[in-house]
């Protein structure tokens, strides 16, 4: 079986070097907002081009943190793109934020800016975007409405670390992006862990306050804040795997060139190829209008996928009170997207095996 993910072998090339940091926190004796958590937090500002980094426990955290940091009031309206997880949207429903779903773009099935304005109205404060699947929305004119409304641009980058946009790495361009280190990120750790990247001083400043409690110094609060915190093993973890970022980066790269170039099954819809280069290729998302039978299909060959995702946030128990929104492009996607194997310890047997396979679908 040719596994959808195999974290073991993902990180048996720094197991060494993992194990070492580790070591060396366990020794210091000191294992919360400590040297490894600044050390990361100053490495992966530099590594997106943001002047911060403040680590926190996971990535809806750091969605969540941003929202409150910006003091947004019950009932202002936030744009959200109606095809993503519902990581992306939980955050709004803690701070009584009403989302406003936003259909994608049927290409990339990422938010669509050509349909953002129609739905700003005057109780818009803030435009979530979603990088899924490792490739940056098409942020040009999503700026240029924000600046125009006066609205903050919130990413969520969860899946896109090291993606990059007209040259510019992603947590560098919104005025503040979550990221999460799910052990399954093309940057992961080995729990949860996650951080908020921003150049503006003053937003992190108060981010790092509400992470702790909504305090800098013991005892005394600024804030009502919360305890999500990056710990110690984490940060050093990260820091160990973050040197290797690119490199695993440009290996997907190069699996999804030869998926676009040589994956030739009728009705199969690929991603986009126009940004290779610049996606980060966290998930190789294909559609099929027969999902089921394609899947069982390769299972039947030993090949592993997964969906991303079954059923949309709309249509969620968890969401029953907007159940009846009809976004149908979005259904649509939920229903036929597969996603393939596409990671940098694939060998190019295993993705010869797998293109080769698709390929014969229905022969």
């Amino acid at each position: 079986m040719i596994p959808f993910l195999d974290l073991n072998r993902v990180n048996a090339p720094y197991l060494d070097a993992i194990e070492a940091a580790s070591l060396r926190v366990i020794r210091s004796g000191w294992y919360i907002l400590g040297r490894e958590l600044e050390a990361f937090e100053n490495n992966f500002a530099a590594y997106c081009g943001a002047d911060h980094c403040v680590g926190v426990a996971n990535g809806l955290d750091a969605i969540t943190l941003i929202l409150k940091a910006m003091e947004f009031q019950p009932g202002d309206e936030v744009i959200v793109p109606a095809n993503t997880y519902i990581a992306s949207v939980l955050p709004l429903s803690y701070l009584n934020l009403k989302p406003v779903f936003v259909e994608p773009d049927w290409a990339t099935m990422l938010l669509d800016p050509k349909l953002v304005e129609a739905h700003i109205t005057p109780a818009t404060k803030a435009i979530v975007t979603v990088d899924l699947y490792g490739r940056s929305c098409e942020m040009d004119p999503i700026i240029a409405l924000a600046e125009k409304y006066k609205l903050k641009i919130i990413t969520d980058a969860a899946q896109a670390h090291g993606t990059t946009y007209h040259g510019k790495k992603v947590g560098s361009i919104s005025h503040a992006t979550a990221f999460s280190f799910y052990p399954t990120k093309n940057l992961g750790a080995l729990g949860d862990a996650g951080a908020v990247t921003t150049s503006d001083s003053e937003l992190a400043t108060k981010i790092r306050y509400l992470r702790n409690y909504g305090s800098q110094q013991r005892y005394k609060n600024e804030y009502q804040g919360v305890n999500s915190r990056l710990d110690e093993i984490q940060a050093a973890i990260l820091n160990v795997k973050l040197p290797f970022l690119d490199k695993e980066n440009n290996r997907r790269r190069e699996i999804a060139d030869r998926y676009l170039r040589e994956i030739k099954l009728t009705e199969l819809i690929l991603p986009p190829a126009d940004r290779v280069n610049e996606d980060s290729w966290h998930l190789f998302v294909v559609r099929h209008p027969r999902r089921a039978a394609l899947i069982e299909y390769l299972d039947g060959k030993s090949i592993q996928t997964n969906v991303h995702y079954p059923l949309p946030i709309h249509k969620q128990r968890a969401y029953q009170s907007i159940n009846h929104l009809s976004l149908p492009l979005t259904e649509r996607i939920h229903e036929q997207v597969i996603s393939l194997p596409l990671n940098p310890v694939l060998s190019e047997e295993e993705i010869t095996y797998i293109m080769d396979t698709i390929n014969q679908f229905d022969l």
